[in-house]
């Protein structure tokens, strides 16, 4: 069902794609050479300029469809260079505001603010508009905001603010169609898949059907109609009986043996949700897309009961590297800080000792990190954890040793959550959150703030694991 609705799909957008590079292509022979009229090689500015003033719809496509193949060519300098000329040239026109707005402080009127909004508006977002009706512009201008992005250049924020603007009209909840990834979808995208995946890593073809193919894994994604090929975010669900701790007790979980009509998973576990789409940054599709699975999976599986995350905290060592720089700081007694000392050592989890030294430490600091330090704005740190609780999640669980990789140790020093989306309490969480930034949790996180007392010296500890503090694999082996 997915491949026919995606080849109708891609038929559609086909034949508006030619019809459109018809009227591009017409339009072009019918422009003046000093607007990009064949045979003038025009700078990319002066089409910019010319796109804006055009009045015709034919020659408007030519010139969208000229300046974007031309920005395709430009070197990462020069594209920043043409992204700062609209900065510095579509702006409003001061004169017409103040006009406009004392006509509308004379007499507030209908046509006085339509004249005021008409006035205010940015040039540029009538030059993105454009730039749109281009065969393909979308895709393109997603790209083009991918390079705002990554200049970080403060003089191009306000043309970064006006596109945005646009994209999150053009990409709002109604225009999304949300589609079951699965072991028969097309090869293209499957391939995608396996390349946009951000949070656990898919090792080729063989491992994305263990994701995909078995009776208990789900996968979904947005598609926009303009992007037929390209998934905008996508969720990897587990169907299974229970909260997981481990993302290895995700990943390695066989599939079910006693047939799929046998099978009553109470737990769909969201273990793995990826953004596709840079130039998409900040326009949120995960919401939408959680409530959407969760209700296809509840008229898809009765028995489901539970919808659990099994998130990474991809800010937790970072946090905790500025605390232990902090000698100031009352978080840790100078015991704890020769405890930490030992996760400069990679080996250090291999040991039962050290790991059960480090734990109390380490899930206290968590709970701090994640019920108590704020960002500048009043919510959390954790990037993941502003997404889900501002969807009206719960943090649940803090899960020790949820993720042992080389990723999950360096990120997060082994550590996962649960965030638990409780339909009941989804609203009054997320009201909670946005309006005063509390963040639901459980008892048992709340619990592990509670200092402990009592533990055994740290240094002793790493002499029974034959270990020294601070140090790496290699010195402690030739005793330096």
């Amino acid at each position: 069902m997915f491949a026919v609705r995606l080849m109708a799909s891609r038929m559609n957008v086909s034949f508006l794609q030619e019809l459109l590079n018809s009227v591009a292509e017409q339009g072009r022979h019918l422009l003046p050479r000093s607007l990009g009229g064949v045979g003038r090689e025009d700078d990319i500015n002066e089409l910019a300029s010319a796109l804006v003033s055009s009045r015709g719809e034919a020659s408007g496509v030519a010139i969208a469809r000229e300046i974007l193949q031309r920005y395709r060519t430009l070197s990462p300098g020069d594209r920043v260079a043409f992204l700062k000329f609209l900065a510095r040239t579509m702006q409003p026109d001061a004169g017409e505001v103040t006009r406009a707005a004392k006509a509308f402080l004379d007499g507030s009127s209908t046509a006085s603010i339509r004249a005021l909004q008409r006035a205010v508006e940015s040039p540029r977002l009538e030059f993105f508009r454009r730039l749109n009706l281009a065969p393909g512009g979308t895709a393109e201008l997603v790209a083009m905001r991918r390079d705002l992005i990554a200049a970080d250049d403060p003089s191009i924020a306000p043309v970064d603010n006006d596109l945005r603007h646009l994209l999150v009209s053009w990409f709002n909840r109604g225009f999304l169609v949300l589609r079951r990834i699965d072991w028969q979808t097309p090869a293209a995208i499957l391939d995608k898949i396996i390349a946009y995946e951000a949070v656990h890593e898919i090792q080729g073809w063989d491992d994305l059907r263990r994701r995909l193919d078995p009776a208990d894994r789900r996968c979904f994604a947005f598609f926009h109609p303009s992007l037929v090929d390209e998934p905008l975010i996508f969720v990897e669900v587990a169907l299974m009986g229970d909260i997981p701790e481990s993302i290895g007790a995700v990943l390695r979980q066989e599939a079910p043996k006693n047939g799929d009509a046998e099978e009553k998973p109470t737990t769909a576990v969201f273990y793995s949700i990826s953004n596709c789409q840079e130039g998409l940054r900040g326009i949120s599709f995960g919401n939408f897309l959680i409530k959407q699975v969760v209700e296809d999976l509840v008229k898809e599986r009765p028995s489901l009961k539970t919808f659990v995350t099994l998130s990474p905290v991809p800010s937790f060592a970072d946090w905790l590297s500025s605390v232990l720089a902090d000698v100031d700081s009352t978080l840790l007694t100078p015991a704890e800080r020769k405890r930490l000392e030992v996760l400069g050592d990679p080996d250090w989890l291999h040991s039962e000792q050290i790991s059960a030294a480090l734990k109390p430490v380490l899930l206290r600091l968590a709970a701090y990190y994640f019920l108590v330090a704020k960002a500048g704005d009043g919510r959390p740190l954790d990037p993941v954890a502003r997404f889900h609780l501002g969807n009206g999640a719960r943090l649940e669980r803090i899960n020790w040793m949820g993720d042992p990789s080389p990723k999950g140790l360096a990120e997060a020093h082994g550590l996962m959550v649960n965030y638990r989306y409780e339909i009941k309490d989804i609203e009054r969480n997320h009201e909670a959150y946005a309006n005063d930034g509390t963040v639901a949790a459980s008892r048992q996180v709340h619990a592990l703030l509670k200092t402990e007392r009592g533990r055994p010296e740290p240094r002793k500890l790493l002499q029974i694991a034959g270990l020294r503090p601070g140090k790496s694999g290699p010195e402690q082996e030739e005793g330096k």
